[in-house]
C-alpha cells in the first residue's frame, strides 16, 4: 500500500490556527491558560499553538512540556524510552486551564498517562485535550476537545505525523503498518 497524504504543511498550519481560536473561545480568552505538549511531536505542536495564541491575544502563550515516560502502561515492553524534562510555566498549573497537546489520539493510553503525570504536578481547574489527528479506536474513555482532523482508519493502518522541526519535512500520511515499521525504526515520523 502506498502512503496516502492526508494533511500537508499548509493544512497542518490551518488546523493549528483553528484549534488555537477554538481554545481561546472555549476558555473565553487567554486567562489562566497553560498549553503542555506531550513529547515528542506534541511538544512541537504545543509550541506552534502557543505562538498562534500569542498572535491572537498577546501574552497568552504560556507553554510547557509534560513528560509521561514513567506513567506509561507499556514501559515494561518498551523500556528504552528516554525521559524528556517536564517544563511547567512559572505560574504552575494549579487553578489553571491546562490544554494537553499530542499529535495522534488513538487508544487513549498516552492521555491517561498524561493525566496521571499532571496530577502529580498540581490541581488544574480543568484539563482539555488538543490533537492534530483523531483516528478513533479508543481503548479508554478519552475524547479530544480540539481536533485538527478526524481520520477514521483501520487498526492495520498507521498514521504518520512528520513535522519540520523533528523530521525535516511536514505531512500527515496514512499507511499500512507493515510498510511503515521500517520507516519508524529508521527514525521516521511519529506514528500510531
Amino acid at each position: 500500500m502506498v502512503a496516502r497524504i492526508v494533511l500537508q504543511q499548509a493544512d497542518i498550519a490551518r488546523a493549528l490556527t483553528r484549534i488555537s481560536h477554538e481554545i481561546l473561545e472555549s476558555n473565553q480568552g487567554p486567562a489562566d491558560l497553560v498549553v503542555l505538549g506531550i513529547p515528542t511531536r506534541g511538544v512541537v505542536l504545543a509550541d506552534r499553538i502557543a505562538r498562534v495564541l500569542d498572535e491572537i491575544e498577546p501574552g497568552s502563550g504560556s507553554v510547557g512540556t509534560l513528560d509521561i515516560t514513567m506513567y506509561r502502561d507499556d514501559l515494561a515492553r518498551q523500556p528504552t524510552r528516554t525521559p524528556v524534562p517536564t517544563r511547567i510555566p512559572a505560574g504552575g498549573i494549579d487553578d489553571k486551564v491546562v490544554v494537553l497537546v499530542d499529535d495522534v489520539l488513538y487508544s487513549g493510553r498516552t492521555i491517561r498517562a498524561a493525566l496521571d503525570a499532571l496530577s502529580d504536578l498540581g490541581r488544574p481547574r480543568a484539563v482539555r485535550l488538543a490533537v492534530l489527528v483523531d483516528r478513533g479506536h479508543r481503548a479508554l474513555p478519552i475524547r479530544a476537545d480540539f481536533v485538527g482532523k478526524n481520520l477514521p482508519s483501520s487498526t492495520a493502518e498507521r498514521i504518520n505525523v512528520r513535522l519540520t522541526e523533528i523530521d525535516g519535512d511536514e505531512a500527515v500520511t496514512i499507511d499500512d503498518a507493515g510498510r511503515l515499521e521500517s520507516t519508524v525504526s529508521n527514525g521516521g515520523g511519529g506514528s500510531r
